[in-house]
């Protein structure tokens, strides 16, 4: 069977845009989505493919959404094939025995401007090192995220697409349930 992954961006962070587990689920069925799982709080959601390209999905998402709660909240998808492959495509595979020194940002498309990307000088933050590979930005921090300065530079380049980060923990998991 064939899935997709919902990746909402920047709910139930830090108290704000609450949006508990219990009903992003509810949200999917009302989608008329099936075989559905929530990963975390976060905003990962697996389900059978509806049928519909993914940007269809996310525009669907985000429209139940602002309906039922009353908040934005951007919506990337990917297909199960489409996350199969960042995976495979990981620039870093010395990170994977220490999943959480590693995160994948999914962007809506490729960046509009690289410019803030092109101008960093990943040397003058080693060890820490990203690679923008499509539509997704891999950042390996080996020291972990919270004292890593490129992570910051990589955070203030202003890419002009829509971004949303997951640990790499989460997103092996999010292929696992598309497989299961």
């Amino acid at each position: 069977m064939s899935r997709q992954i919902a990746l909402l961006r920047g709910i139930n962070v830090g108290g704000h845009n609450r949006f508990p587990k219990a009903h992003q689920l509810e949200l999917a069925r009302s989608l008329g989505l099936s075989d559905v799982t929530v990963l975390l709080q976060t905003g990962n959601i697996v389900f059978a493919d509806p049928g519909v390209p993914p940007r269809e999905t996310a525009r669907r998402f985000e429209e139940q959404i602002a309906a039922e709660l009353g908040l934005t909240v951007p919506v990337l998808v990917r297909t199960r094939d489409e996350l199969a492959a960042t995976v495979a495509g990981n620039p870093f595979p010395a990170a994977v025995p220490e999943p959480r020194t590693l995160h994948v940002t999914f962007l809506s498309g490729p960046p509009a401007d690289t410019a803030g990307l092109d101008a960093l000088d990943e040397a003058a933050y080693a060890p820490d090192r990203f690679r923008l590979l499509g539509r997704e930005l891999y950042l390996w921090c080996p020291q972990g995220i919270g004292r890593s300065r490129l992570a910051d530079a990589v955070g203030r380049a202003r890419l002009g697409v829509t971004a949303t980060a997951r640990n790499w923990n989460t997103v092996t998991k999010l292929l696992a349930l598309a497989d299961a």
